[in-house]
């Protein structure tokens, strides 16, 4: 519990953007204001902050924002809060402006960063906002459920003109250190091949095999959706095409996965997680992490949250692999 009432928090978005930030940002600010809070945002992430681009924001500055791709308040990467010394300063900033917490709409990397602050004074809330799926804590992240989408659209599409022209096509979908894209999406689009950097042993000539028993069958086209932590799409086409004498083409999707107006459920969760913070924040609680488990909106300690790891389920591999036999 707190030692003093909270009267003024900021929010921040940071690392990369995803749909419905905008609906979380607007669930903080609203509910905030509604709980008797100053709102202050700050501009371009952890960079924005230390550069003191800090402003306070009203209802009005978050209308006709829910439906918006991206962030309003921006977001950018700052290797100098990554620093002990940006970390002291960026909490000597908000000190000096008044504000006694900071909302953080993150990802992993932007959770330490907002540790970071907490061990020098100032009180944090993160939320999880990130296309990956990638935070152990929660079952939910913001934005994913738009970027699958995006990307099972342009799959679609792209497994239309690879049938027309019976080609093998490798669509690559965002995704780092986590497969969650791939593995939704690939199962979604019945691909053939999924790999996923939690689990691809790179045994291409597994792959080359299975698509020349697919032709033997009558497969006239064959789909693989291939995660950017993997990557390498364009020289694995050219591998493939050689080995199977099947024409193959690499799609890759990139930032579009970023981009577009957020899902429902990207918005409605969003707006409660950010509504949740706020609340938080009012009951004098903090350090803490916004989450989605078992069906329930909930939070946990930060330090805990960072330490918890996260897989994809055996099981869900399993069932991925079945379906592209």
């Amino acid at each position: 519990m707190a030692d003093k009432m909270i009267k003024t928090i900021a929010v921040l978005t940071s690392g990369g953007d995803a749909p419905g930030m905008n609906a979380a940002i607007r669930g903080v600010v609203r509910k905030a204001l509604t709980n008797g809070m100053k709102v202050m945002g700050i501009e371009k992430g952890y960079q924005g902050l230390l550069n003191g681009e800090i402003h306070e924001m009203t209802s009005k500055d978050v209308s006709d924002s829910i439906q918006k791709g991206g962030t309003i308040l921006r977001t950018a990467r700052s290797e100098e809060f990554a620093t002990e010394e940006g970390k002291i300063k960026g909490a000597e900033i908000l000190k000096s402006k008044g504000i006694d917490a900071v909302v953080v709409i993150g990802g992993d990397g932007s959770y330490k960063g907002a540790l970071g602050l907490s061990h020098h004074g100032i009180a944090v809330v993160g939320i999880p906002g990130t296309i990956d799926l990638d935070i152990a804590c929660t079952d939910y992240t913001i934005g994913f459920d738009t970027a699958i989408n995006t990307a099972m659209d342009a799959i679609d599409k792209v497994r239309d003109t690879s049938s027309s022209h019976e080609r093998c096509s490798i669509v690559e979908v965002m995704g780092r250190h986590a497969g969650y894209i791939a593995l939704w999406c690939g199962v979604a689009s019945g691909a053939e091949e999924i790999l996923l950097p939690e689990s691809y042993d790179y045994d291409e000539q597994h792959i080359i095999n299975h698509i020349i028993e697919a032709k033997k069958i009558g497969k006239t086209h064959f789909l693989i959706v291939n995660a950017e932590g993997i990557g390498h799409s364009t020289s694995l086409a050219r591998r493939i095409e050689a080995a199977t004498g099947m024409e193959t083409r690499a799609t890759i999707l990139g930032y579009m996965q970023r981009g577009g107006s957020p899902t429902c459920k990207d918005r409605f969760y969003a707006t409660i997680m950010g509504a949740y913070a706020a609340d938080l924040l009012r009951d004098g609680k903090f350090n803490r992490v916004v989450c989605h488990m078992n069906g329930e909106f909930c939070d946990y300690d930060i330090d805990e949250a960072l330490a918890m790891k996260k897989s994809i389920p055996p099981y869900l591999e399993e069932v991925a692999r079945s379906m592209s036999r």
